[in-house]
């Protein structure tokens, strides 16, 4: 492993959240094609360990594997948080799947007003505002967050691999 791996690998395990590709260029200098590379010799580094790297659109952290969860859980003893309901699930795998998506879309798959549940599923960091659609009132459009990743044990986005199960908003 490169020392600007070695660093990054540092700086991902001290830092409190997810960090830019940029600000991981900015921290150690390097290019971003050099970053990337290093990220990736990371990844293969880490390997089978206990850690991995998640990348989420820009961001990048270093998290748990699923594997050791119920460990590490026990370890930290964290607060126990309550389960999610059906409806949140529905929701999420819609934010998941179509990404990004406004509430509207949303509301119009399941059918019933959405807003206590993605105020939820917002208040748990599972999901968050994305950007603004076009059109009257620049709705919010939400995504999936880093913490979403962690809690399914995903790398990233890409491992859902999921064909497309729903219509899409021109359908």
């Amino acid at each position: 492993m490169s020392d600007l791996a070695a660093a990054l690998e540092a700086i991902l395990f001290a830092s409190h959240r997810p960090l830019t590709r940029r600000e991981l260029e900015h921290a150690t200098a390097a290019s971003r094609a050099q970053v990337e590379a290093a990220l990736e010799s990371l990844e293969i580094a880490l390997g089978d360990r206990g850690v991995m790297l998640q990348h989420h659109q820009d961001l990048v952290q270093i998290a748990t594997r699923p594997a050791y969860s119920s460990q590490v859980r026990r370890a930290l003893n964290p607060e126990i948080g309550g389960r999610l309901s059906a409806a949140a699930y529905e929701t999420l795998a819609i934010v998941a799947v179509q990404q990004p998506v406004p509430k509207s879309r949303i509301e119009q798959i399941r059918g019933v007003n959405c807003d206590g549940v993605l105020a939820n599923l917002e208040l748990r960091d599972l999901v968050h505002e994305v950007g603004r659609g076009e059109g009257p009132g620049q709705p919010k459009l939400y995504g999936t967050t880093m913490r979403f990743l962690r809690l399914l044990g995903l790398g990233s986005l890409e491992d859902l691999d999921l064909p497309e199960v729903l219509p899409s908003p021109n359908d």
